[in-house]
């Protein structure tokens, strides 16, 4: 069967020819920058906002690649056009850019070279939410807190994330299938691993947390936007744990699945415990943008071999 192409440091590749020495300073001390998209229907989703977010990422971290953010573009497009010709035509793909400072100076060995630069697809792990439209996400917070902004700013997305896994492992522990909702210092929600954090109320309509809390997620902007479109308040605001849980609907927004309902936090059910209306009028706007039913795709996708 063909192997996907990946690109790494100016040349394009096997993906399983896709790799990183042991010194490099990603891998030494998890220095590395990323953006993960997705496609629909083949065409990659939001890709210049993910850039935008991108070029914040690399000045916070003083690492400048050799390629250009339009030259990243280009790259994007390429591997994605190539590697769909391997999977059915109604099938997506995840795309991954990461760079890292590169060689990590003291074990090198005296290697030079400027910034590691990587993009690579995967075909979407669909089984790993499908059911979750339906079922709900659980969450719980953990002693685990989210990074502090001392050490590095939220608007920062890399992969240095022993945080994220500790909690999840945690939230697991306590209650099989259930994700981490982390909270910062202070005892507010930030947010999950992987996805921001939204709260419906009837009164009040969306509030999620302030912006400069958390990382500015392209997929909780399109949540901002669709609310805009459909009438629903939308608001930025500091959320405590207990208020989080008595919201009438709650929801994570993330780039593979794109929006999920959140249906139970610390073992007790928000609102009555099933995905609602709100959740379901979201899901519809986010469908007819994308010009698919994105709950139908997981379900169809989740079985692959």
């Amino acid at each position: 069967m063909p192997e996907p192409v990946a690109y790494l440091n100016g040349q394009l590749l096997p993906a399983s020819q896709a790799v990183l020495p042991v010194y490099d300073t990603g891998f030494v001390l998890g220095a590395t920058v990323t953006e993960q998209l997705r496609t629909f229907r083949g065409e990659l989703f939001r890709l210049p906002e993910h850039l935008n977010r991108l070029h914040t990422s690399l000045q916070t971290a003083g690492i400048e690649p050799r390629e250009s953010l339009p030259e990243l573009a280009d790259i994007a497009a390429r591997l994605v056009a190539d590697n769909r010709r391997l999977i059915d035509p109604a099938d997506d793909l995840g795309l991954c850019i990461f760079i890292t400072p590169g060689p990590y100076t003291s074990m090198a060995e005296g290697v030079a070279g400027g910034p590691t630069v990587g993009l690579h697809t995967y075909r979407l792990p669909f089984h790993l939410w499908a059911d979750r439209y339906q079922q709900g996400v659980a969450l719980r917070t953990t002693p685990i807190q989210q990074v502090p902004p001392e050490c590095w700013p939220a608007a920062l997305k890399c992969r240095s994330r022993m945080h994220y896994f500790l909690a999840d492992q945690e939230a697991a522990e306590a209650e099989p299938g259930s994700r981490a909702l982390l909270l910062n210092a202070g005892g507010l929600i930030s947010e999950t691993s992987t996805a921001n954090v939204v709260a419906y109320y009837a009164n009040r309509g969306l509030v999620s947390p302030p912006l400069e809390q958390v990382l500015p997620g392209i997929s909780l902007q399109v949540v901002t936007e669709l609310a805009g479109r459909l009438g629903i308040p939308f608001a930025n605001k500091d959320l405590k744990p207990d208020e989080f849980a008595r919201a009438d609907e709650a929801f994570v927004s993330s780039t593979p699945n794109c929006l999920l309902p959140v249906t139970r936090l610390n073992g007790q059910a928000i609102g009555n415990g099933q995905p609602g209306k709100v959740f379901q009028q979201l899901l519809a706007a986010w469908n007819e943008m994308a010009e698919l039913d994105i709950a139908a795709q997981a379900r169809k996708f989740s079985k692959r071999s």
